[in-house]
């Protein structure tokens, strides 16, 4: 029997009505659309390992062995949901979950990045328990349904505020917090922008990979600008340009930072942390599963949905078994230093090419181990550049919107919360608190407080006294 043939025959090809050649295209389509997170993923969450640094380490090493990490999460997690659920899903490193990892947690709540990858792990593994014994169903029912569909319109929101202030776009103003900047003075910003707005007419024309042509369009631009422009490397120059002309260009790539082994290091090192602030430990947990969770069941509903996979009311089939990807995914991945993974949207774009079975997500995950040799790469792209990702996917995000009930208050402000208290508040945990402490109120109020479920009651509670606490026995409020 040919390849091919064993191929269509465990994919089960002919129950999907789709072939060879369509389902590879449908995997290429789908990496080029998600690739960029090799290069954005290691930009956010850069930041939050420096804040402590292994020994020996400068910005470049960090950025290329968060790559290779980035890199073979997203393999790891993408071969499980092509060979156990056999569904045309790509997984990698969350967007907005990386955010609240590196800006929330490590950066703003002070949490040591070693002690956040543990709480990672500990999500992950949670994750793969509720879905082996197949609990996600009783997990779901707690949490309100505005709120679970307004998570990825307010992850987008918050996305798309951060990529604008990182441009310079969007600055801060002493009387009214932002305001527009005059980035028509700062080249850096012009060149982003000039990017972005590229990118988004690619987008718009619908063109495969527009994202990570916009960013490497950009990255070309910003070279050739460092070594024309007078005064170019000082304004222009990618983090790795310093390094490369002190090495040369033969030795700066050979000299890849390929171990992670450090990063691995650190998680162990966090294991042993926990019990160091176990309180804060649990809730930076708990807000990473309640996240992912919801997340990853809105992507893959979404996504099914294009798919054609939903039943009649509206279910994915065995749901668990694409779950479990990403449980594996996220559980692998914090061990070896990268934030949440989780599926991703982008998976549409090679559903709308044909893909339908797991060999989509195969050859996705084959493309993954591919992009290892350009690595060495990564930290040539300039961080400008990189922001455009964040601009665009939040912008995708916000389609979650068409799935709020507008007209029915408690969906209106429990979903309105949650959207918008997400960015005005820097944390994604504060946007979440906010849409589920007011579900029950409000449900109260227009009389239908039979629909709030005890445990509603008891996590807005609970979520209350968390805040009051904080206001009140320290002094100053703490964002977890």
């Amino acid at each position: 029997m040919a390849l091919t043939d064993t191929i269509a025959e465990y994919f089960e090809f002919d129950a999907h009505d789709t072939d060879f050649s369509t389902e590879a295209l449908a995997g290429a389509t789908t990496f080029l659309a998600m690739a960029y997170i090799v290069v954005v993923n290691p930009t956010i969450i850069g930041p939050a390992i420096m804040t402590d640094p292994p020994a020996g380490w400068g910005q470049e090493q960090v950025l290329q062995a968060l790559s290779v990490v980035t890199i073979l999460a997203s393999v790891v997690a993408t071969a499980v949901m092509a060979l156990y659920a056999k569904r045309p899903f790509g997984l990698a490193p969350g967007m907005g979950l990386n955010a609240f990892f590196a800006f929330t947690v490590v950066l703003g709540l002070g949490v040591p990045w070693q002690v956040a990858l543990a709480a990672v792990f500990v999500e992950g593994v949670v994750f793969i328990a509720l879905t082996a014994i197949g609990a996600r169903k009783y997990v779901i029912k707690l949490f309100p349904e505005p709120v679970k569909r307004a998570v990825g319109a307010g992850i987008g929101v918050f996305l798309l505020f951060l990529g604008l202030q990182e441009m310079g776009v969007v600055v801060a103003d002493q009387a009214t917090v932002a305001t527009l900047g005059n980035f028509i003075e700062d080249p850096v910003a012009v060149l982003a922008v000039a990017g972005l707005a590229l990118t988004l007419f690619l987008y718009a024309r619908g063109t495969n990979g527009s994202i990570i042509i916009g960013i490497a369009s950009t990255a070309v631009f910003g070279w050739l600008l460092t070594l024309l422009a007078s005064g170019g490397e000082d304004t222009f120059a990618p983090p790795g340009y310093t390094e490369l002309q002190s090495q040369g260009t033969v030795e700066y790539l050979l000299d890849t930072q390929y171990n992670f082994l450090p990063l691995v290091e650190g998680f162990i090192d966090g294991l042993g942390q926990i019990a160091a602030d176990p309180a804060i430990f649990v809730l930076v947990v708990f807000t990473f599963f309640v996240v992912d969770f919801f997340d990853t069941a809105g992507t893959l509903i979404g996504v099914s949905g294009i798919a054609g996979f939903l039943d009649e009311d509206g279910n994915l089939p065995e749901m668990d078994k694409p779950l479990m990807a990403d449980a594996v995914g996220t559980t692998v991945g914090s061990m070896m230093g990268t934030s949440t993974v989780t599926t991703y949207i982008e998976s549409s774009t090679g559903i709308e090419e044909g893909g339908r079975t797991g060999f989509t997500a195969l050859v996705v995950g084959l493309l993954f181990v591919v992009s290892l040799a350009v690595v060495p790469l990564i930290s040539l792209i300039p961080q400008y550049a990189t922001y455009i990702a964040l601009v665009v996917v939040g912008i995708i995000m916000l389609q979650g919107v068409a799935d709020i009930d507008w007209n029915d208050p408690a969906w209106a402000i429990s979903s309105g919360l949650t959207i918008t208290v997400m960015p005005l508040t820097t944390s994604i945990a504060n946007g979440l608190a906010a849409g589920i402490s007011s579900y029950p109120l409000i449900k109260t109020a227009t009389g239908e407080r039979e629909d709030v479920k005890l445990g509603q009651w008891v996590l807005a509670l609970l979520l209350v006294v968390y805040y009051v606490f904080f206001f009140l026995v320290d002094g100053e409020f703490v964002a977890f």
